[in-house]
């Protein structure tokens, strides 16, 4: 059982003189006392991870999570019309090494994604991105990850080890691989090797540049709507907003733009994992980034209560589009939701059996308006090519 991995948190501990109010959110979320419960009975479960052994330049980081907490407890409830059903299991406990904290993260989230339950991580450093998608690895799925950094960690050599300057490296190369799409969103390009990009994009993964997000944000609503989990490190935020890290950028998303991705994620109907890395309270000025992650969470758990459920697709509820290509044999098919007015495309290629849930791409109506002008969208094309 997942109950050994995890130390129970006290709420007064907590917040140890802070009153609440009858409307804030610690009132609403059932705390873990260390009696089994059934875990079906929840939607959402709080992890904290006390592990920063893996830190590259930022040691720290593992006593993060209850500083989380207490900002998040402080937080008013969302304006949802669902039962709200979220928990606070505690931390994993510290293993003997990193590897053995990646061990425990990966049965406690494998045992809650079985009784769809979504895993909200607060690190610890941002290595634990392996032990969280070490948790999708009976799921007999491939999966879609999506990384929010400054940088793109994935240094390697002869004797690198795993930590949170290599950690995707890992991921890539790890046996068996359950990865299909792996999509780095926010880095800046000063900040990274361009030999790096590169291995990435010949892969056909995405890279996406801090500046080109920034311009039309709502280009990473279709991205997320892709993915199954969401890895995030504080340092892609800008200084000025959240200065808890010890190699924090002045430039990097505003915490605005954070909590509006962090919301797209909560209303994607396939994201199952989400985890905030990297806060280092030693940097903090005054909780000012303790209190952003609890503001994230708080948006993620808001628009999880409000999925519409559009995904899988269902004739009934959407309207499809065919677009002729010219010169060639493919006709492109769009769909449409009546409920959001979200798109995908479809990709009628590759093994049902081994590919079905990736043959449905997200996408945006650009991306249609594009096809029409006989423009094959980038989306589509890096999908294509590795089903086919």
């Amino acid at each position: 059982m997942i109950y050994e991995f995890l130390t129970p948190v006290d709420k007064e501990t907590i917040l140890e003189d802070t009153e609440l109010h009858p409307g804030q959110m610690g009132n609403y979320i059932f705390i873990y006392s260390g009696t089994e419960f059934e875990l079906s009975d929840f939607n959402i479960a709080f992890i904290g991870v006390n592990e920063d052994r893996g830190s590259v330049n930022n040691p720290g980081s593992a006593k993060t999570p209850d500083l989380v907490r207490k900002e998040l407890y402080k937080l008013y409830m969302p304006p949802i019309d669902k039962e709200f059903k979220v928990m606070d299991l505690g931390n994993i406990k510290q293993g003997e090494t990193p590897r053995d904290t990646y061990f425990a993260m990966s049965n406690v989230i494998l045992e809650l994604l079985t009784h769809k339950v979504i895993p909200v991580i607060i690190g610890g450093s941002h290595d634990l991105t392996f032990g969280q998608y070490l948790g999708y690895k009976n799921l007999n799925a491939l999966i879609n990850l999506v990384v929010l950094d400054e940088r793109i960690d994935m240094q390697d050599g002869p004797g690198k080890k795993l930590d949170s300057s290599s950690f995707i490296m890992n991921i890539l190369t790890h046996t068996p691989n359950y990865l299909f799409n792996y999509s780095h969103v926010g880095y800046q390009t000063y900040l990274n090797d361009s030999k790096t990009i590169e291995v990435l994009e010949g892969l056909n993964f995405d890279c996406h540049r801090l500046g080109l997000i920034r311009a039309n944000l709502e280009q990473t609503e279709p991205i997320l709507r892709d993915a199954d989990a969401l890895s995030i490190d504080i340092s892609c935020v800008r200084q000025a907003d959240a200065p808890a890290h010890a190699q924090a950028s002045p430039n990097g998303f505003s915490a605005e733009e954070l909590c509006q991705i962090t919301r797209y994620a909560g209303l994607s109907d396939k994201l199952t994992t989400l985890g905030i890395y990297e806060i280092n309270p030693g940097y903090d000025n005054n909780h000012q980034t303790t209190q952003l992650a609890a503001q994230m969470v708080w948006y993620f758990i808001e628009g999880f209560y409000n999925r519409v459920g559009d995904y899988p697709l269902t004739l009934d509820e959407h309207m499809k589009f065919t677009v002729h290509l010219e010169d060639t044999d493919h006709e492109l098919i769009f769909w449409k939701s009546k409920k959001t007015e979200r798109w995908w495309m479809e990709l009628p290629f590759g093994d049902k059996e081994k590919y079905g849930r990736n043959q449905l791409v997200p996408c945006s109506f650009e991306d249609y308006e594009g096809a029409c002008e006989q423009e094959l969208p980038d989306r589509w094309m890096k999908a294509y090519t590795k089903l086919v």
